[in-house]
């Protein structure tokens, strides 16, 4: 049996997808004419393709949070990625659900569900996470999407024109991370000039940009000459954007939460883009990929 057996297709006119329940991580996405669009987890470079980052965004300073007095450990994105979802339908769209277990209490001591859909119509393909409490407590928590799309993308242009396009101008300071993979307090220029990054693997010596002040909720990747790909983001307050020098492929990351910040001890409720969910409510949060020909 092929590691790829039990994927789940989606599929329209204009594009494919595939989506493995394992993480409920979109791994493949493709043109109509069978052109891959997004990263294939070669391990050389990287071996994630789109991974959902739950229930913490980033690093955790020393590895571990507090909360209500106790602390707890966590690695880095938290641990939905490694985790088999449950397939709860495959008709008109793919639906997976990921619950609480007694691993994950043991490290995020909540009942929570995450509910992933995804859906193609059209050029367009829609993932809507929904974050639930089926707790008594009021239930903090971070979330990020992590798609990786090829660079150069499959239409004939160079890596070297490739760039993203925002829908508004971004022109406040982008953060980076230490060595620790902390937030440092440094604020640096930003390298989005007016609505458009060039892209280019000098950008990511230093690991992520991250942006968390962006003003976009959608951007426009590619080349000026062929298809480019569309994302919108709106319920997530923050952006990475990250890659490997020389690897070819770019991750445009939205995110809910980011990681620590250098010498953080605060408690998890007050860590950077934490969200608070009351108890039997759930917080969406959406992104969409389109592959637009304009």
């Amino acid at each position: 049996m092929s590691e790829d057996s039990a994927w789940l297709t989606l599929r329209s006119d204009a594009l494919t997808a595939q989506v493995n329940p394992l993480g409920a991580q979109l791994s493949i996405l493709r043109d109509r004419s069978g052109r891959d669009l997004l990263w294939d987890g070669n391990p050389t470079f990287w071996n994630g393709r789109a991974p959902l980052l739950f229930p913490i965004v980033g690093t955790l300073a020393g590895g571990v949070y507090r909360l209500a007095g106790k602390t707890y450990a966590l690695s880095r994105h938290g641990f939905a990625r490694g985790k088999p979802f449950e397939v709860v339908s495959t008709s008109a769209a793919v639906l997976l659900r990921l619950k609480a277990d007694d691993q994950t209490l043991a490290v995020y001591p909540f009942h929570f569900q995450l509910q992933v859909r995804f859906e193609i119509t059209g050029p367009t393909l829609g993932v809507t996470t929904a974050v639930r409490n089926d707790g008594a407590a009021p239930m903090p928590a971070s979330f990020g999407y992590h798609p990786a799309f090829r660079w150069p993308l499959p239409f004939g242009a160079e890596r070297a024109l490739h760039a993203i396009e925002f829908d508004l101008a971004e022109p406040e300071p982008i953060r980076r991370l230490d060595t620790a993979g902390l937030v440092t307090p440094v604020r640096y220029p930003t390298p989005i000039r007016g609505r458009r990054l060039l892209l280019d693997d000098a950008l990511f010596k230093d690991d992520v940009v991250i942006l968390d002040a962006v003003r976009s909720q959608g951007l426009r990747y590619g080349a000026d000459t062929g298809p480019r790909l569309a994302l919108q983001f709106p319920d997530t307050p923050y952006l990475g954007i990250w890659s490997k020098p020389g690897a070819p492929f770019i991750c445009i990351e939205p995110w809910h939460g980011m990681s620590d910040p250098v010498g953080f001890t605060g408690e998890l409720t007050a860590k950077p883009g934490v969200f608070i969910v009351p108890p039997g409510e759930q917080r969406e949060l959406r992104m969409q990929v389109t592959l637009a020909s304009d």
